[in-house]
C-alpha cells in the first residue's frame, strides 16, 4: 500500500508534478505495481523486485515464473512489469533501427550495448553498413566461445555481398563483463580483415562489449 507515504512524495504525484525522468527505478516500478501488500508498502515491494534482479537491465530477460517467485508479486503484477519492459525494449529498438549511422566505435557500442551487455553466453554479431555508414541489417552469426575455427568469413561476407554492404562491423560480448581482447579475439579480427580486403567489403571495427563498457580493436591498433 502507498498510503503510508506522504502524498507529496508518492511516485504518481511526483511524476505528474516533475515528470517521469525525476523518478528513481524503484518509484517507476512502484507505479507499475500500483499496490503493495498487507505487510509492506508498494515502494518496499518495488525495492525487493530490484534486489531480486540485481541490475535493472536484467528485467528484460525475466520470466513470469521468476517474477511470481518474488513474495508479493502475483501473476497480474508480473504481467504488468514484463509488458512495460517489453514496450520499452521495442521503443528503444525502433529508435536504433531508424537509419542509425556509425561515426565512431562508441556509436557501434551504443547501438549494441543494451542487447549485449547482459547476455550469459558469447554472441557474435555483425552490422552490415551502406556507403554512408548507415546500418542496413544486424545479424547474430553464432552463439558460443569465440575462436578462429568457428567464425567463418564466408558466412559473414556471403551475407555482406547479398545485402550489397559497403562495410561491416563485428561485435561480440564477454559475459565476464571485462571487454579486454583475448588472443583469439585478435586472431579472428585479423582473419576477417584480410578476408574483407579480398572481397571488397571493409571490416571497419571489431567491438567487444563488456558490462556497460567496450573495447574497439581498431582503436587498439589491431587492424
Amino acid at each position: 500500500m502507498i498510503r503510508d507515504v506522504h502524498i507529496a512524495d508518492r511516485p504518481r504525484e511526483r511524476l505528474i508534478r516533475q515528470g517521469a525522468m525525476s523518478l528513481s527505478n524503484q518509484e517507476l516500478i512502484a507505479i507499475l505495481l500500483r499496490t503493495g501488500t498487507k505487510d509492506e508498502s508498494v515502494l518496499q515491494l518495488a525495492n525487493r523486485v530490484l534486489l531480486h534482479v540485481e541490475k535493472i537491465h536484467e528485467l528484460k530477460d525475466a520470466t513470469i515464473e521468476e517474477m511470481t517467485a518474488i513474495k508479493g508479486i502475483g501473476e497480474a503484477k508480473a504481467v504488468q512489469l514484463l509488458a512495460a519492459v517489453e514496450l520499452g525494449r521495442r521503443l528503444a529498438q525502433q529508435q536504433t533501427d531508424e537509419k542509425f549511422t556509425i561515426r565512431s566505435p562508441k556509436d557501434a557500442a551504443d547501438y549494441l550495448m543494451a542487447d549485449m551487455t547482459s547476455l550469459k553466453q558469447e554472441h557474435f554479431v555483425v552490422l552490415f553498413l551502406n556507403i554512408k555508414n548507415q546500418i542496413m541489417h544486424k545479424q547474430t552469426i553464432f552463439v558460443g566461445s569465440l575462436n578462429a575455427s568457428i567464425v567463418h568469413p564466408r558466412e559473414i561476407f556471403r551475407e555482406a555481398v547479398r545485402r550489397s554492404s559497403a562495410s561491416i562491423i563485428c561485435a561480440h560480448n564477454h559475459p565476464s563483463g571485462n571487454p579486454t581482447p583475448s588472443p583469439e579475439d585478435i586472431d579472428v579480427t585479423k582473419r576477417l580483415a584480410e578476408a574483407g580486403s579480398i572481397v571488397g567489403v571493409e571490416l571497419l571495427d571489431h567491438v567487444i562489449i563488456g558490462d556497460h563498457q567496450f573495447t574497439s580493436l581498431k582503436e587498439k591498433g589491431v587492424m
